[in-house]
């Protein structure tokens, strides 16, 4: 998953580049405010760093990055799970884009399918970690500390933590619990009394429908009954009615219908409607046998529609929604018995605390077998720094309390030469032993992530001489695997590289553009040479860098 190919668009002051990059150490040097780290930047914000205006190159409309990174095999099932179709063979590509326009909308896309930002720097982080010049700064923070060893003994904390915030949560139920126990207590005998009124009426879903629909019909019963019988006297009265009518009709076509073919599809029309009209009677008999005024369920009705809606009134609540209501008090009620159990939620705040301090003893346990491991491994990476003699601890110190993280504070302590006593990494004087510590664990622990690409911005800082000399061999070294890529203003630094690339300013007009171009050859003896001695360069420091150079290689 090495980086490819970089192309940047009106990226703070470079017009357009597009820059081919190799496996590999690669270097990048330039003057001072020529715009070394602008690469870096390039890479963070297409992998989802925060969009900022100001990277935008002045007089554009917009910023343009895409980072092309080959070997991609590794990420085919986390494109597939974050629903990106690789559509493109995962061995070879994988191009991120995104886009910042003076508005400051932002917009990105993974291999052409839109993205978000969240998603750019769960990639960013499997493709590269990035090293920067104030990486000690970062030693002085205990999760970064922590995170360090933990990954140096291959830890996952995530169970940890999820333990954690089932034991807090049980914690914070239990003392809320026995606050409020007195309320509790009345908020019980409330809902209890609410739900013994309602459950007199014991209402069932739908049942206020069917008491409406019932009540209205035994209510207009007479109504009713009058229509039905009226409806049937139309239809077979003493004179025959309508249904006499329709048979005379259909008779006198049918005589005449050997005259006339017409009359044989209308005597066939009444014959319908004169079937439709015996169907309605048979119906209307049969409702006239079967109902009746029945006063007495009409009564019924009546009382049990009062107490419905007198508890409808009473609660403030429609009365359809009175068994729903009982329902919802019913849960409530078991909700309150549950957290007025203090013995339960006791047993399940012990339950809890048990199952963290488990996790939490094991993740001691791993780590007490790693910090001695960790600290000898960047004692060791420190005796070629410059730091002969020095010493590198790792050391566990119960909390106080137990935390989200674990039993234990970790801290690094450091001794920067033989006989001295190890001290907090924060209170090391020398900002140059600063830098060479950060880099030793840089060193040290750059194999425990995944990630191909490691980018080193100006951590030789503060360094120099035949230290520099080793800082530029052991990123070579680094490179045998990785591809390595590093901002340096050594000379020593940069001859120790397989590629070599110059960030230069260049007045264009009213505007200042800086360009990358990669050297070889006598523009790379001349680039070291000017590292070593200025802008004049002499025989001397031409010779100089050729020597450096063929050492390096």
């Amino acid at each position: 998953m090495s980086l490819k190919r970089i192309v940047l668009r009106d990226f703070v002051i470079i017009s357009e580049l597009e820059l081919d990059l190799e496996s590999g150490f690669s270097v990048l040097t330039g003057e001072t405010g020529a715009g070394k780290s602008i690469l870096i930047d390039a890479l963070q914000l297409v992998t989802g760093a925060r969009s900022d205006t100001g990277l935008i190159r002045e007089g554009a409309s917009r910023t343009d990055v895409s980072a092309e990174f080959g070997e991609c095999t590794a990420l085919l099932g986390w494109l597939q799970e974050a629903g990106f179709d690789p559509g493109f063979d995962p061995g070879f590509t994988l191009l991120l884009r995104r886009t910042v326009d003076t508005q400051g909308k932002s917009r990105a896309w993974i291999n052409g399918s839109p993205a978000t930002a969240t998603q750019l720097r769960e990639l960013g982080e499997r493709l590269f970690d990035i090293h920067g010049q104030h990486a000690w700064q970062s030693l002085t923070r205990a999760e970064a500390v922590r995170g360090l060893l933990d990954a140096y003994a291959q830890l996952d904390t995530s169970a940890l933590s999820h333990s954690w915030g089932l034991w807090r949560e049980a914690q914070t139920t239990l003392d809320e619990a026995r606050k409020a126990q007195d309320s509790l207590q009345r908020e019980r005998e409330r809902l209890g009394w609410q739900i013994g009124e309602i459950e007199k009426l014991a209402p069932q879903a739908g049942e206020w429908e069917t008491l409406n629909t019932d009540h209205s019909r035994l209510a207009h019963a007479q109504a009713l009954l009058d229509a039905a019988q009226g409806a049937l006297d139309a239809l077979e009265g003493e004179d025959g009615g309508a249904a006499h009518t329709l048979g005379s009709a259909r008779q006198t076509l049918q005589n005449q219908e050997h005259l006339e073919p017409e009359f044989k599809s209308l005597a066939e029309v009444l014959n319908s409607s004169l079937a439709q009209v015996e169907d309605s009677v048979h119906t209307l008999r049969a409702y006239l046998r079967r109902t009746d005024l029945d006063p007495e369920r009409l009564a019924e009705l009546d009382t049990r529609m009062t107490s419905w809606m007198s508890l409808a009134r009473r609660y403030k609540r429609p009365p359809e929604e009175l068994a729903a209501t009982l329902a919802g008090w019913k849960e409530e009620l078991a909700k309150l018995d549950a957290a007025a159990d203090l013995a339960a939620l006791e047993s399940a705040e012990q339950q809890a605390q048990a199952a963290y301090m488990k996790q939490a003893q094991a993740v001691s346990k791993a780590r007490a077998v790693a910090a001695p491991k960790l600290a000898q491994a960047i004692t060791q990476a420190m005796q070629g720094l410059g730091m002969q003699g020095g010493r590198f601890e790792v050391t566990l110190q119960k909390a106080e309390h137990p935390m989200q993280s674990g039993l234990e504070e970790v801290n690094f302590l450091v001794a920067g030469h033989a006989g001295s006593t190890p001290r907090p990494v924060g209170k090391v004087a020398s900002g140059g032993e600063l830098s060479r510590i950060a880099l030793a664990i840089a060193v040290t622990t750059s194999q425990l992530g995944t990630a191909q690409t490691l980018i080193f911005d100006e951590v030789d800082a503060g360094v120099g001489g035949a230290v520099a000399e080793t800082v530029g061999r052991l990123m070579k070294q680094l490179g045998r695997d990785r591809q390595v890529m590093a901002v340096t203003h050594l000379p020593q630094v940069a001859a120790c590289a397989d590629h070599h690339l110059v960030v230069a300013k260049q007045r264009q007009g009213q505007v200042t553009l800086s360009t990358v171009t990669p050297v070889q050859g006598e523009a790379r003896v001349a680039e070291i040479a000017r590292m070593l001695g200025g802008e004049r360069l002499s025989s001397t420091t031409l010779a100089h860098a050729k020597e450096m150079l063929q050492s390096g290689s």
